[in-house]
Protein backbone atom coordinates (compact mmCIF):
# COMPACT_ATOMS: atom_id res chain seq x y z
CA UNK A 1 0.00 0.00 0.00
CA UNK A 2 1.31 3.50 -0.82
CA UNK A 3 1.93 5.98 1.97
CA UNK A 4 -0.76 8.56 2.73
CA UNK A 5 -0.61 12.34 2.28
CA UNK A 6 -1.90 15.32 4.25
CA UNK A 7 -2.23 18.80 2.76
CA UNK A 8 -1.59 21.65 5.22
CA UNK A 9 -2.84 25.16 4.36
CA UNK A 10 -3.18 28.29 6.49
CA UNK A 11 -5.68 30.84 5.22
CA UNK A 12 -7.36 34.18 5.83
CA UNK A 13 -9.91 35.56 3.35
CA UNK A 14 -8.66 33.45 0.46
CA UNK A 15 -11.91 32.78 -1.40
CA UNK A 16 -10.35 33.98 -4.68
CA UNK A 17 -7.51 31.44 -4.43
CA UNK A 18 -8.53 28.50 -2.26
CA UNK A 19 -10.68 26.61 -4.77
CA UNK A 20 -7.82 26.48 -7.26
CA UNK A 21 -5.27 24.99 -4.88
CA UNK A 22 -7.76 22.52 -3.39
CA UNK A 23 -8.81 21.35 -6.84
CA UNK A 24 -5.15 20.55 -7.60
CA UNK A 25 -4.81 18.31 -4.52
CA UNK A 26 -8.28 16.81 -4.17
CA UNK A 27 -6.67 13.38 -4.66
CA UNK A 28 -4.83 13.68 -1.31
CA UNK A 29 -5.90 11.59 1.68
CA UNK A 30 -6.43 14.54 4.03
CA UNK A 31 -6.71 18.31 3.70
CA UNK A 32 -6.24 20.52 6.76
CA UNK A 33 -7.09 24.22 6.51
CA UNK A 34 -6.25 26.43 9.50
CA UNK A 35 -8.30 29.62 9.26
CA UNK A 36 -7.48 32.69 11.34
CA UNK A 37 -10.81 34.49 11.06
CA UNK A 38 -11.96 34.74 7.45
CA UNK A 39 -15.03 36.87 6.78
CA UNK A 40 -15.52 35.67 3.18
CA UNK A 41 -16.33 32.18 1.80
CA UNK A 42 -12.90 30.68 2.58
CA UNK A 43 -14.21 28.16 5.12
CA UNK A 44 -17.22 27.21 3.00
CA UNK A 45 -15.01 26.52 -0.01
CA UNK A 46 -12.65 24.43 2.10
CA UNK A 47 -15.51 22.28 3.39
CA UNK A 48 -16.86 21.85 -0.15
CA UNK A 49 -13.58 20.09 -0.96
CA UNK A 50 -13.81 17.89 2.12
CA UNK A 51 -11.18 19.77 4.09
CA UNK A 52 -11.03 19.71 7.87
CA UNK A 53 -11.29 23.37 8.91
CA UNK A 54 -9.80 24.49 12.22
CA UNK A 55 -10.25 28.04 13.52
CA UNK A 56 -7.15 29.40 15.23
CA UNK A 57 -6.17 32.99 16.08
CA UNK A 58 -3.14 34.16 14.12
CA UNK A 59 0.15 32.96 15.65
CA UNK A 60 2.43 34.51 13.05
CA UNK A 61 3.57 32.91 9.80
CA UNK A 62 5.87 30.29 11.32
CA UNK A 63 3.67 29.60 14.34
CA UNK A 64 0.51 29.12 12.29
CA UNK A 65 2.20 26.75 9.85
CA UNK A 66 3.72 24.67 12.64
CA UNK A 67 0.28 24.42 14.22
CA UNK A 68 -1.13 23.17 10.91
CA UNK A 69 1.58 20.48 10.80
CA UNK A 70 0.56 19.28 14.27
CA UNK A 71 -3.00 18.69 13.03
CA UNK A 72 -1.97 16.46 10.12
CA UNK A 73 -2.33 12.70 10.64
CA UNK A 74 -0.99 11.04 7.46
CA UNK A 75 2.46 9.66 6.60
CA UNK A 76 3.57 12.62 4.50
CA UNK A 77 2.72 16.34 4.55
CA UNK A 78 2.60 18.77 1.65
CA UNK A 79 2.46 22.36 2.92
CA UNK A 80 0.92 24.84 0.49
CA UNK A 81 -0.01 28.50 0.45
CA UNK A 82 -3.54 29.36 -0.62
CA UNK A 83 -2.30 31.16 -3.75
CA UNK A 84 -0.29 28.16 -4.96
CA UNK A 85 -1.28 25.25 -7.18
CA UNK A 86 0.14 21.77 -7.71
CA UNK A 87 0.91 21.08 -11.37
CA UNK A 88 -0.07 17.73 -12.89
CA UNK A 89 3.64 16.86 -13.26
CA UNK A 90 4.28 17.54 -9.58
CA UNK A 91 1.19 15.56 -8.54
CA UNK A 92 2.50 12.53 -10.45
CA UNK A 93 5.93 12.81 -8.80
CA UNK A 94 4.37 13.04 -5.36
CA UNK A 95 2.36 9.88 -6.07
CA UNK A 96 5.63 8.16 -6.98
CA UNK A 97 7.15 9.23 -3.67
CA UNK A 98 4.12 7.91 -1.78
CA UNK A 99 4.35 4.63 -3.68
CA UNK A 100 7.98 4.25 -2.65
CA UNK A 101 9.35 4.32 -6.19
CA UNK A 102 12.07 6.82 -5.14
CA UNK A 103 12.00 9.04 -8.27
CA UNK A 104 15.41 10.60 -7.54
CA UNK A 105 17.24 7.33 -6.98
CA UNK A 106 17.33 7.17 -3.19
CA UNK A 107 15.38 7.21 0.05
CA UNK A 108 14.64 10.66 1.44
CA UNK A 109 12.40 12.08 4.15
CA UNK A 110 11.89 15.41 2.41
CA UNK A 111 11.83 16.98 -1.05
CA UNK A 112 12.20 20.51 -2.32
CA UNK A 113 9.85 21.68 -5.05
CA UNK A 114 10.57 24.31 -7.74
CA UNK A 115 8.08 27.15 -7.82
CA UNK A 116 6.86 29.12 -10.83
CA UNK A 117 6.14 32.64 -9.60
CA UNK A 118 3.61 34.62 -11.63
CA UNK A 119 3.71 38.42 -11.48
CA UNK A 120 0.93 40.32 -13.27
CA UNK A 121 0.13 36.98 -14.90
CA UNK A 122 3.63 36.43 -16.33
CA UNK A 123 5.97 33.63 -15.22
CA UNK A 124 9.14 35.20 -13.81
CA UNK A 125 11.85 32.90 -15.20
CA UNK A 126 14.86 35.02 -14.21
CA UNK A 127 16.13 37.39 -11.55
CA UNK A 128 16.25 34.71 -8.84
CA UNK A 129 12.54 33.94 -9.03
CA UNK A 130 12.97 30.52 -10.67
CA UNK A 131 13.46 27.71 -9.82
CA UNK A 132 12.96 29.18 -6.31
CA UNK A 133 13.06 25.71 -4.63
CA UNK A 134 11.01 25.30 -1.44
CA UNK A 135 11.04 22.41 1.02
CA UNK A 136 7.34 21.57 1.19
CA UNK A 137 6.99 17.76 0.99
CA UNK A 138 8.24 15.74 3.95
CA UNK A 139 7.43 12.84 6.22
CA UNK A 140 5.32 13.88 9.18
CA UNK A 141 7.52 14.89 12.08
CA UNK A 142 10.69 15.42 10.05
CA UNK A 143 10.41 19.15 9.25
CA UNK A 144 9.25 22.40 10.84
CA UNK A 145 8.60 26.02 9.90
CA UNK A 146 11.19 28.60 10.90
CA UNK A 147 12.55 31.96 9.76
CA UNK A 148 11.71 35.57 10.53
CA UNK A 149 8.15 36.62 9.81
CA UNK A 150 6.93 37.23 7.20
CA UNK A 151 9.68 35.22 5.43
CA UNK A 152 9.05 31.74 6.80
CA UNK A 153 10.64 28.58 5.45
CA UNK A 154 10.70 24.87 6.26
CA UNK A 155 13.78 23.01 7.48
CA UNK A 156 14.43 19.34 8.17
CA UNK A 157 14.80 18.48 11.85
CA UNK A 158 17.92 16.48 11.01
CA UNK A 159 19.39 19.34 8.98
CA UNK A 160 19.85 17.09 5.96
CA UNK A 161 19.67 18.54 2.46
CA UNK A 162 16.71 17.59 0.34
CA UNK A 163 16.67 16.67 -3.37
CA UNK A 164 14.53 18.67 -5.75
CA UNK A 165 11.58 17.26 -7.64
CA UNK A 166 11.08 18.28 -11.27
CA UNK A 167 7.38 19.16 -11.26
CA UNK A 168 6.57 22.69 -10.12
CA UNK A 169 4.21 24.49 -7.81
CA UNK A 170 2.54 27.39 -9.60
CA UNK A 171 2.50 30.52 -7.45
CA UNK A 172 -0.30 32.88 -8.49
CA UNK A 173 1.23 35.80 -6.68
CA UNK A 174 0.38 39.47 -7.20
CA UNK A 175 -2.04 39.61 -10.15
CA UNK A 176 -2.18 43.42 -9.79
CA UNK A 177 0.28 46.14 -8.82
CA UNK A 178 -2.04 47.38 -6.09
CA UNK A 179 -2.04 43.97 -4.45
CA UNK A 180 1.74 43.74 -4.68
CA UNK A 181 2.30 47.15 -3.11
CA UNK A 182 -0.20 46.41 -0.33
CA UNK A 183 1.56 43.13 0.47
CA UNK A 184 5.03 44.67 0.48
CA UNK A 185 3.84 47.50 2.70
CA UNK A 186 2.37 44.97 5.14
CA UNK A 187 5.40 42.65 5.01
CA UNK A 188 7.84 45.47 5.71
CA UNK A 189 5.78 46.39 8.78
CA UNK A 190 5.57 42.78 9.99
CA UNK A 191 9.35 42.45 9.59
CA UNK A 192 9.75 45.24 12.15
CA UNK A 193 7.17 43.87 14.61
CA UNK A 194 8.60 40.41 15.23
CA UNK A 195 10.06 39.68 18.69
CA UNK A 196 13.61 40.95 18.85
CA UNK A 197 13.19 43.55 16.09
CA UNK A 198 15.25 46.61 16.97
CA UNK A 199 15.07 50.24 15.88
CA UNK A 200 17.83 51.25 13.48
CA UNK A 201 19.63 54.54 12.94
CA UNK A 202 19.05 56.34 9.67
CA UNK A 203 21.38 54.75 7.15
CA UNK A 204 22.00 55.80 3.56
CA UNK A 205 23.56 52.39 3.01
CA UNK A 206 20.48 50.45 4.19
CA UNK A 207 17.77 52.75 2.83
CA UNK A 208 19.35 53.78 -0.49
CA UNK A 209 22.46 51.82 -1.47
CA UNK A 210 21.30 48.35 -0.40
CA UNK A 211 18.03 48.54 -2.37
CA UNK A 212 19.96 49.86 -5.38
CA UNK A 213 22.44 46.99 -5.14
CA UNK A 214 19.52 44.55 -4.85
CA UNK A 215 18.00 45.90 -8.06
CA UNK A 216 21.28 45.81 -10.00
CA UNK A 217 22.05 42.26 -8.83
CA UNK A 218 18.63 40.78 -9.62
CA UNK A 219 17.73 42.80 -12.72
CA UNK A 220 21.08 42.79 -14.49
CA UNK A 221 23.39 40.11 -13.08
CA UNK A 222 20.59 37.53 -12.58
CA UNK A 223 19.01 38.50 -15.93
CA UNK A 224 15.72 39.82 -14.57
CA UNK A 225 15.52 42.14 -17.60
CA UNK A 226 14.69 39.08 -19.73
CA UNK A 227 11.24 39.01 -18.10
CA UNK A 228 10.18 42.16 -19.94
CA UNK A 229 8.17 45.02 -18.49
CA UNK A 230 6.79 42.84 -15.72
CA UNK A 231 10.35 41.96 -14.69
CA UNK A 232 11.32 45.62 -14.55
CA UNK A 233 8.38 46.51 -12.34
CA UNK A 234 8.89 43.51 -10.06
CA UNK A 235 12.58 44.20 -9.39
CA UNK A 236 12.10 47.95 -9.10
CA UNK A 237 9.34 47.58 -6.51
CA UNK A 238 11.16 44.76 -4.71
CA UNK A 239 14.07 47.14 -4.24
CA UNK A 240 11.55 49.59 -2.80
CA UNK A 241 10.43 46.94 -0.33
CA UNK A 242 14.02 46.53 0.88
CA UNK A 243 14.19 50.27 1.45
CA UNK A 244 10.86 50.32 3.29
CA UNK A 245 12.03 47.67 5.77
CA UNK A 246 14.97 49.74 6.96
CA UNK A 247 13.17 53.08 6.75
CA UNK A 248 10.43 51.69 9.01
CA UNK A 249 13.08 50.39 11.43
CA UNK A 250 14.43 53.94 11.64
CA UNK A 251 10.90 55.34 12.01
CA UNK A 252 10.24 52.92 14.88
CA UNK A 253 13.25 54.26 16.77
CA UNK A 254 12.28 57.84 15.96
CA UNK A 255 8.82 57.31 17.44
CA UNK A 256 10.23 55.62 20.54
CA UNK A 257 12.64 58.49 20.97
Amino acid sequence: MPDTLSIAIVALNEESNLGRVLESVRWADEIVVVDSGSTDRTCDIAREYGARVIHEPWRGYTGQKNYALELCTKDWILSLDADEEVSSELAQEIREVLAGSMPLGGYFDGYSIPRKNLFLGRWMKHGGFYPDPKLRLFRRGTAYSTGRDPHDRFEMVSGERTPRLKGAMIHHTYPTLILYLEHMNRYSSVWNRVPGAKPQPFSINAIVLRPLATFIYNYFLRLGFLDGREGLLLHMYHAGYVSWKYAKAWEMGRKNG
